[in-house]
């Protein structure tokens, strides 16, 4: 079941639906990381280059290409912090998107099934901040972990697998379900969406491949969720009141 939905959700990333969406999300992200730049160059060129020339008053003229020199580095600096921004930002911007490729897979292949509910902007803001700050959150703990040997890896693959299986799962039940009940359909088949989960970790290890991440994961869990459904019908908000969160 999970490995199905992985491979439907790999070979839907190539859909024209599907890949105009990837190219309005990094053509967006671009442009924000580009105006980022703009904007905290010319702060830096601002402020920090005049307090360079108050902290060495009397250069010789001959020196000032120091300050040039320290431009530079600043700008390479920036851009650096930036590429390291490229993931985290590809995914804050792809959160909004997830509901048209959620729309692209139901469309593609449960053409006779009811569509979902597109979550109304407000959520899908919330929740894409909400994912960008589990992401980072848990990379700051897998950060730490990284000091004791032996835990390093695994500790990234179990925190973020937990975390994009929870979250992305309950971006595709919400689609049909409350929010409570999204959530306790997913308590319910924790185990199920746990394993899915790790798969979208190793999805996010990939670098490159990594900036489709949030794109992969909504198509999966859509799949997932459509079949975690169907081999259980009765569940209810009533009957998986029982269900851990």
């Amino acid at each position: 079941m999970i490995l199905d939905a992985a491979r439907l959700s790999f070979a839907n990333l190539f859909a024209p639906e599907t890949r105009s969406v990837f190219w309005k999300v990094l053509g967006l992200t671009l442009l924000a990381l580009a105006a980022l730049w703009f904007g905290l160059r010319e702060l830096f060129i601002w402020l920090a280059l005049p307090w360079l020339d108050a902290l060495m008053p009397g250069t010789p003229a001959w020196a000032g290409w120091l300050t040039f020199v320290l431009g530079i580095f600043a700008s390479l600096g920036l851009a650096l912090a930036l590429a390291l921004l490229l993931a985290p930002v590809t995914a804050l911007i792809a959160g909004f998107f997830l509901d048209d490729v959620a729309d692209v897979v139901e469309a593609r292949d449960y053409p006779s099934e009811p569509a979902g509910r597109p979550l109304p902007l407000g959520e899908a803001i919330a929740g894409s901040a909400k994912f960008l700050g589990v992401v980072i959150l848990g990379n700051i703990l897998a950060l730490f972990l990284l000091l004791v040997p032996g835990v390093n890896l695994i500790a990234f693959f179990l925190v973020n697998g937990y975390l994009l299986g929870r979250e992305f799962f309950e971006f595709a039940a919400m689609r049909y379900r409350s929010p409570a009940e999204a959530r306790l359909f997913r308590a319910k088949h924790r185990s199920t969406v746990f394993l899915a989960g790790l798969i979208l970790a190793a999805f996010l290890a990939v670098p490159l491949l990594n900036l489709l991440t949030p794109l992969f994961a909504a198509g999966m869990m859509v799949h997932l969720h459509k079949r975690l459904s169907a081999s259980d019908p009765g569940f209810s908000l009533t009957r998986g009141a029982t269900a851990r969160p």
